[in-house]
């Protein structure tokens, strides 16, 4: 009888958004950028007259200049329409991952989540003894002496080195002044805290990673009321990826995502 009786008022709304994997600009597999998230995101700060935007996040990271996007945008967003911001971590928020959660007006996280690793990586592989031995010649030709740097079929340079690593240095510089802008105070004085290290559960939240242990329904209750609603929004699998047509480019996406899991334990 509730839905005939006009002046009664529903529950107060809270958008949540689950944003789950490994953070790429590619389209293959169910990967996060700010292409395949901006949809979710501009739907559930606007529709319905939300109260707050939850972040439901398990990402152990990825690319540097999406996460910056999304990351952007949230705040963005949060700005135009008032609203706060609340992140509850599952299994991990860690370097890309991180960066998203710090968008959050607060960050929630579960006693065993995996948090932090406020750092930069690059890794790939060597391969000019392989093709050597095999007697494969590698012949590249380029106009400007940087255009092949770290090329992996040709010995490692020291000067291709020192490069990456003062490019890594200026991206992990981003990430940095972005938590610091985000946590301010609440941060503590440890020294590991921009190495790359991880927190777990009340560990992250005793170095100001994280504001507390909690999960979002009862958060959400305490904050909002009893009669607060929830409003999902989600990736959704591609019409051909739903019926088994992408089998080879899903398979190594997986892969990808299980390596980056891989890292902290996961």
């Amino acid at each position: 009888m509730k839905r005939f009786i006009p002046f009664l008022k529903d529950g107060p709304v809270v958008a949540v958004v689950r944003m789950n994997g490994v953070i790429a600009s590619g389209t293959r597999g169910p990967s996060l950028s700010d292409a395949s998230v901006a949809p979710l995101l501009e739907k559930a700060f606007r529709r319905g007259k939300p109260k707050a935007v939850a972040l439901v996040i398990n990402s152990p990271g990825g690319s540097p200049v999406q996460s910056s996007l999304i990351g952007a945008r949230i705040r963005r967003l949060a700005t135009e329409k008032n609203l706060p911001v609340y992140a509850f971590v599952e299994d991990v928020a860690a370097s890309g991952g991180y960066w998203l959660a710090a968008a959050a007006d607060e960050i929630w996280v579960d006693g065993s989540s995996i948090v932090g690793s406020i750092g930069v990586i690059s890794a790939g592989f060597g391969l000019h003894d392989f093709i050597g031995r095999y007697g494969i010649e590698r012949r590249v030709y380029t106009a400007g002496k940087s255009k092949s740097m770290a090329d992996p079929f040709r010995p490692e340079k020291a000067e291709d080195v020192d490069r990456i690593k003062r490019l890594m240095e200026q991206i992990h510089d981003s990430f940095i002044t972005h938590v610091k802008d985000r946590r301010g105070a609440k941060l503590s004085e440890n020294d590991d805290l921009f190495t790359g290290e991880v927190w777990v559960g009340q560990k992250a939240v005793d170095v100001g990673l994280a504001d507390g242990v909690g999960h979002l329904v009862p958060l959400m209750k305490d904050r909002f009321g009893d009669k607060v609603r929830f409003a999902v929004y989600g990736q959704k699998r591609s019409l051909l990826g739903r019926f088994g047509m992408q089998i080879a480019d899903d398979a190594l996406a997986t892969l990808d995502e299980r390596t980056a899991y891989a890292r902290f334990g996961l």
